[in-house]
């Protein structure tokens, strides 16, 4: 039997009938059942009991889609179920920010809790085709960005500049204000961190509540973001300072996220970076040099953790100098 779903929701989303046990399933696409569950926990799915009727339609021909990809040669297992992983975390975080802003939306409809069932169905209906349309829209101009990205670089670990930035003092303010307050301030620091680095020509890797993490192919474009995020965010008068750490050099990409010493060395400077002001390594500093958009101050000689000792600077705009 399916599991319980006295308010309709869960076949309200998923527009069709439960009527499919996972070894139906499983036999239906021509494998061990074992195997199926392979690719079912991949994408984030638990196991269920082997009597449950869970599975749709859909769950069969998406479990051939992938076994299908194996067959014709299109990736190895393994690496079909690296990508079912990698769609299985972004599309969990996405359904669960898209289902937290439609919970606010019956809040401030003042829809009360009894009639949140029926709202829901009635809300399933409407944006469930805008919403899937708008997600392939976006996979498909994200994908095509990323292969342009890989088919420039010349090797496996692509030379990039890296920027971390970190709000200070956002464990100890977030105690002090309410849950709401927190997440409006979290959701304008990340809407507003997103709108300066992608208009600077930079990528965001992932933000962290508090932080956000950008890559850029020139340093330039990453020392300009940096500046812009600490100014932006200064306007804000709720938000707390900003602090930016930079570094340039090798990095490794995978699977959306990055890797290597540049991404350890931008993260360490944001540790010891003074609020409202960015620290630079020193590659990233020699890649500006003789930038004229900038200003570049060497530091007094740091230890930093994992790294060893090195001396950063401080970075300015040209026409912050003091005369």
């Amino acid at each position: 039997m399916a599991r319980e779903d006295p308010d309709g929701l869960t076949e309200a989303f998923l527009r069709e009938p439960r009527r499919y046990t996972s070894h139906q399933v499983a036999d239906m696409a021509g494998v061990p059942v074992y195997r199926a569950r392979r690719f079912w926990r991949a994408l984030g799915f638990a196991n269920v009991a082997d009597d449950a009727l869970e599975f749709t339609d859909s769950d069969v021909e998406a479990l051939r889609t992938l076994l299908g990809m194996v067959s014709d040669g299109v990736y190895d297992e393994e690496h079909v179920l690296l990508m079912a992983r990698s769609l299985g975390r972004a599309t969990a975080r996405l359904a669960e920010s898209q289902a937290e802003l439609g919970a606010e939306a019956l809040d401030q409809a003042g829809v009360p809790l009894s009639e949140r069932p029926r709202a829901w169905r009635r809300r399933a209906d409407r944006v469930l085709p805008d919403l899937a349309r708008l997600l392939v829209y976006a996979w498909r101009r994200q994908l095509a960005a990323s292969a342009h990205r890989l088919v420039e670089q010349e090797t496996s670990a692509a030379r990039l500049a890296v920027g971390f930035a970190d709000l200070v003092g956002f464990t100890r303010l977030s105690r002090q204000i309410s849950e709401t307050e927190l997440a409006g301030l979290v959701d304008r620091f990340e809407g507003r961190s997103a709108d300066v680095v992608t208009s600077g020509g930079g990528r965001i890797v992932k933000t962290l509540g508090d932080s956000v993490l950008f890559v850029s192919g020139k340093a330039h474009e990453t020392a300009e973001i940096g500046l812009r995020l600490i100014e932006s965010h200064a306007k804000d008068k709720g938000m707390p300072q900003l602090r930016v750490g930079l570094a340039v050099g090798p990095v490794l990409g995978r699977m959306g996220d990055v890797f290597g010493t540049p991404v350890n060395l931008a993260s360490r400077l944001t540790a010891l970076a003074h609020p409202g002001t960015i620290l630079a390594g020193p590659e990233m500093a020699e890649e500006l040099e003789g930038d004229r958009a900038f200003e570049l101050r060497p530091v007094d000689r740091l230890s930093v953790r994992g790294l060893g000792e090195l001396v950063p600077f401080t970075l300015i705009r040209h026409t912050d100098r003091a005369t």
